[in-house]
């Protein structure tokens, strides 16, 4: 459920950036937010939340949930080879390494995982939402995603879904959900919103994952502060050339409406 006053909070500040505001406008932009700071309170905002965009590597986490799910079902087997990939896929975003994880599960594994009614984190009744239906690096065959043929895709609001889930210990278990924690903390790139994190929240436990590929920018992010009024999760894709300083600057600003009172 969206909350009204940090819905509007977000879109106020926002659109007073005019080129952020023409983005919005043309579905070139979409950012999602959960203030995690209140436990009994949990609160959502997005713009363009159900718009399923081109995501690079962000969707990674679909095939970390997949695999973790074929491993808990004994599908796949936790070799070292498995973990070590799993870990270099999400913090270093290594494309060969995503790839071994790819051609282990395989395409249908991966769908089915993402549109289980537990999760359905691609629906497409709602706009879609996670997929993943190609490999990262060239060759092999494409399953692409029905609605709009895209091979590497999300939205915000199901990426925001995912981390909520996750932060939780709702993705295929407890155990399993720590251990996706584990591997997506300390990120390795300190790039987008991590580059703004490193300088304001230097303390802060950060959660990542991201993607770039042309104009094509994402990030998604689970803050864990020392404070719980920096506790939150941020989701950003962008469709524009300067997409990675936008990123970088939205923090701030996002920080700001997470810390404006309730009304």
């Amino acid at each position: 459920m969206v909350d009204t006053s940090l819905q509007n909070n977000l879109e106020y500040e926002l659109t007073k950036n005019k080129d952020w505001a023409q983005l919005i406008d043309s579905k070139k932009m979409a950012v999602g937010i959960v203030d995690l700071s209140n436990p009994e309170d949990i609160r959502f905002a997005r713009v363009n939340g159900t718009h399923m965009m081109y995501a690079a590597s962000l969707p990674k986490i679909a095939i970390l949930l997949a695999s973790m799910d074929a491993i808990e079902k004994g599908e796949l087997k936790e070799t070292i080879e498995v973990k070590k990939d799993m870990r270099l896929m999400i913090s270093k975003s290594d494309n060969a390494a995503s790839t071994r994880m790819i051609d282990r599960l395989g395409y249908d594994k991966i769908e089915e995982v993402m549109t289980d009614s537990k999760y359905a984190f691609y629906d497409e009744e709602t706009g879609g939402g996670l997929w993943v239906g190609k490999r990262y690096g060239g060759g092999g065959d494409t399953h692409r995603e029905p609605l709009k043929n895209l091979s590497h895709a999300a939205s915000v609001s199901q990426v925001c879904r995912f981390y909520y889930l996750l932060a939780h210990g709702k993705l295929v278990n407890e155990r399993r959900s720590k251990q996706m924690l584990d591997i997506m903390e300390n990120p390795e790139l300190h790039h987008k919103f991590v580059n703004t994190l490193d300088q304001i929240a230097p303390n802060a436990r950060l959660f990542r994952k991201s993607g770039s590929w042309k104009t094509y920018h994402s990030d998604s992010i689970l803050v864990w502060g020392k404070d719980p009024e920096r506790r939150y999760i941020l989701v950003a894709l962008i469709d524009d050339a300067n997409g990675e300083q936008i990123i970088r600057d939205l923090v701030k600003p996002v920080e700001k409406v997470l810390k404006k009172p309730v009304l």
